[in-house]
């Protein structure tokens, strides 16, 4: 079938697939987040989720800053700046700083913040990799605890249904009110609970095998690739049409799951990157079909844009740097509606920035 079209008042015959989702393009927004309040300053970004407002939720880690960066608080004050923000904040689309906080009594705070989830019932996940950090903590947005999965404490393994592993990531897929998470840093599994009742329900490791913690040998982009996954497991996000991709960051790959844990499909990037590995996290492109997924790569510092449907590179965002649109340890990412992507940076880097869609908004 061939369309036709008016411009300039000469008639054109366009391609059946014209009217596509364009491969997307993005600019920075040097000006995001706005100035904050108090002194503040952020540490390394443990996290970043996007809430049904398109607000923007960033686990960041106040206990990452030097003496320097927090001299204000020191006996006396080294310096005039500055004073750590809270671990949890959450902006508007505009960079506004809304509201922040941190752990209380009654239930223990992670060792390092790492993964943070916004959920549509208005519900805030969160977990930590340090040693220890064996809990995903659920809260109200204005940081009232409600309960936890597992809990802070030795870790049983990756095949104990009662406690996790250092986990790295956390999302609910809202369609089955199931919580995924990439577990993690400690274990070597994706593992599934009830999202209400918070009740074990499945788990499972690479090419969807028993997990197994035997020590494995050293990456080599030579071998055949690894039948367990790597430490760490850095995600595991759900689309729509109810497939799990997971990051194994180590192994340079994403594996493709069905949601009980059924192997589908996986794609390598960058084999022969060594250290922190080339798959840090994921995120996927608002349109209606989730055409590309938007991945992060803290070793050679770029995002990747892939086809959904067969994991084809299609494009690139920024480059090793400090510069605004660049990277240094990019650690995670978050795409709100609108297409606008969020990321944040680990090491000494310690910053979110935004990107903004420069060829249409997601249809």
């Amino acid at each position: 079938m061939r369309l036709w079209t008016w411009a300039a008042g000469v008639l054109l015959a366009l391609a059946p697939n014209s009217f596509a989702q364009p491969v997307p393009q993005f600019q920075v927004d040097p000006f995001w987040p706005k100035p904050l309040p108090n002194n503040w300053l952020l540490g390394q970004i443990g996290g970043l989720a996007i809430d049904g407002q398109d607000h923007v939720w960033v686990l960041q880690r106040p206990r990452s800053l030097t003496a320097d960066e927090r001299g204000a608080t020191l006996t006396p004050p080294r310096s005039k700046c500055c004073v750590p923000a809270p671990p949890v904040m959450e902006f508007d689309a505009e960079g506004n700083f809304l509201r922040g906080w941190s752990g209380s009594s009654g239930y223990q705070w992670v060792g390092r913040e790492h993964g943070i989830f916004a959920d549509s019932k208005g519900f805030i996940w969160l977990g930590g990799n340090a040693e220890n950090d064996s809990a995903i903590l659920k809260f109200t947005r204005d940081g009232q605890f409600v309960g936890e999965i597992g809990k802070i404490g030795p870790s049983g393994g990756s095949n104990d249904t009662t406690v996790l592993g250092k986990p790295a990531d956390v999302q609910i897929d809202e369609a089955n009110n199931e919580v995924y998470i990439a577990d993690g840093y400690g274990n070597r599994r994706v593992i599934v609970f009830d999202a209400e009742t918070l009740a074990y329900k499945r788990h499972w490791g690479a090419y969807g095998h028993k997990p197994d913690d035997a020590k494995t040998e050293k990456y080599d982009p030579s071998a055949p690739p690894s039948q367990q996954f790597g430490n760490p497991v850095h995600c595991a996000k759900v689309s729509h049409d109810g497939l799990v991709y997971v990051c194994d960051r180590t192994n340079n790959r994403i594996q493709v799951f069905k949601r009980d844990g059924t192997f589908v499909t996986e794609w390598f990037y960058e084999k022969n990157t060594l250290g922190n590995g080339a798959v840090w996290d994921l995120d996927f492109w608002p349109d209606s079909k989730q055409s590309y997924l938007i991945n992060a790569d803290g070793e050679n510092n770029v995002l990747r844009i892939l086809r959904r449907s067969d994991g084809a590179v299609v494009g690139t965002v920024g480059r090793a740097g400090r510069y605004a649109g660049q990277f240094h340890w990019v650690h995670a990412i978050a795409v709100d509606s609108k297409g606008d992507i969020y990321t944040g940076e680990v090491d000494n880097a310690n910053r979110v920035q935004k990107f903004k869609p420069t060829n249409g908004a997601p249809k």
